[in-house]
């Protein structure tokens, strides 16, 4: 089931640190991220094995899951909150800012064969 977690920020007169180190429940082999998103729903899959942390690192955007037993609803609209996706979570993503930029960091290299775009019958 999808979590959020979140990520230690130092903040000061100068301005914030986050840092991501020691949190995310793998090592990261792949980050990428989405930006510049009209009004599509984005997603629409989960994975066999592959974890994922998303952070919205600007703006703000939503993130739908459904496990099979339950269905969330995730609004990442600060750069420390992290939302870990787990392989069984079916997400969606969509209500980005036009400012959003959505970072994704992920457990395993892309492999076309690790992706599931059947939803869950419910």
């Amino acid at each position: 089931m999808a979590y959020q977690i979140d990520l230690k920020t130092f903040t000061d007169k100068r301005g914030n640190l986050t840092v991501i180190e020691k949190v995310v429940p793998f090592q990261i082999k792949r980050i990428f991220y989405i930006y510049g998103v009209d009004d599509s729903i984005r997603g629409g899959h989960r994975h066999h094995i592959t974890i994922q942390a998303a952070i919205c690192i600007q703006g703000t955007c939503y993130i739908h899951s459904n496990d099979g037993k339950e269905k969330s609803l995730f609004v990442l609209d600060q750069p420390n909150k992290c939302l870990i996706l787990e392989p069984q979570d079916w997400h969606t993503m969509d209500h980005f800012s036009k400012d959003a930029i959505l970072m994704v960091l992920a457990s395993h290299y892309f492999d076309e064969k690790d992706y599931i775009f059947e939803p869950y019958k419910q």
